[in-house]
């Protein structure tokens, strides 16, 4: 592989736990990381007679000691990449979403510095997983290192992709995948009717036969094209969101899609990728078809 992992940072706990792992995804995909930090301008720019300069200079001094910081963190990981180091203006939103055209993946923290602390998941990280052009991945600082990476299997469109993700990322970290699939009643899509008789009628277990062969079918080929990749199926009748919150617990990384089947067109981020986001216990990669 070749291209970009773009981290951002602002100097939070969170940031610096993104930019550990952004350094390894540079690693593994044989990337340039690079790191951004957007400046705000202040509202009002005082002048120090002092030291003779702009409140907007020493801003932008602190910005650039920033990110030579968070440069050094991340050669301190993974010593052979490539780094490069930007303080852009702006509002972090707007500017990770243009970085993300050039990336193969943008890496966030899970909250900023100014983000509230009873807040779950920062206005950044929700709308870059929004609006974000490649896979968007928010990093908390709780992980479990050995554990497998868990991955939402829904069987729509946008779900194809977040297999090949979760596959690649399974296959560089040496890692086994759990993909996950739940289901009910209500969002199972309906069978043909085995009886013409009885058009409302299937024989038990149909629908979980039914389940199990989506995921089946959205994993078709994983195995040829990654056969070092130990995947495990999980069918699980019950509503997902807490299904894969719950098996978040002892994952290294929960890689979604960002719309599942039962979504609304016009949505950019579907509920489940939204309650994952918030109340997964591990990393969450977001990723769009």
């Amino acid at each position: 592989m070749s291209g970009v992992v773009t981290v951002g940072v602002d100097g939070s706990v969170h940031s610096l736990d993104a930019v550990a792992w952004a350094a390894r995804e540079a690693e593994y995909r044989d990337a340039t990381l690079r790191v951004v930090h957007v400046l705000r301008q202040p509202a009002t720019v005082a002048f120090d007679p002092v030291l003779a300069r702009t409140a907007t200079d020493r801003l932008r001094e602190e910005a650039t000691r920033l990110v030579d910081d968070a440069a050094a963190r991340a050669r301190s990981i993974a010593p052979d990449i490539d780094i490069s180091a930007l303080v852009l203006p702006g509002e972090p939103l707007t500017v990770l979403e243009a970085q993300s055209l050039s990336s193969q993946l943008v890496v966030v923290g899970s909250r900023g510095l100014g983000g509230f602390r009873s807040l779950l998941l920062g206005s950044t990280a929700v709308g870059l997983a929004a609006h974000g052009r490649c896979p968007v991945l928010v990093v908390r600082e709780q992980t479990e290192p050995s554990g497998p990476i868990l991955l939402g299997v829904d069987g729509s469109p946008a779900g194809a992709a977040a297999v090949r993700f979760a596959m690649e990322e399974a296959a560089a970290q040496g890692a086994r995948v759990v993909a996950l699939h739940a289901w009910t009643s209500w969002n199972a899509p309906m069978s043909p009717p085995q009886d013409p008789d009885e058009p409302y009628s299937n024989r038990p277990g149909s629908l979980a036969a039914a389940e199990e062969r989506l995921l089946t079918e959205a994993l078709a080929g994983t195995s040829d094209r990654y056969p070092d990749v130990e995947v495990e199926h999980r069918t699980v009748r019950g509503p997902t969101r807490p299904a894969l919150i719950e098996a978040s617990r002892s994952a290294r990384l929960t890689v979604v899609g960002s719309r599942g089947r039962g979504g609304f067109s016009g949505l950019l981020l579907g509920s489940v990728s939204q309650a994952v986001l918030h109340h997964a216990s591990s990393p969450v990669a977001v990723v769009r078809g």
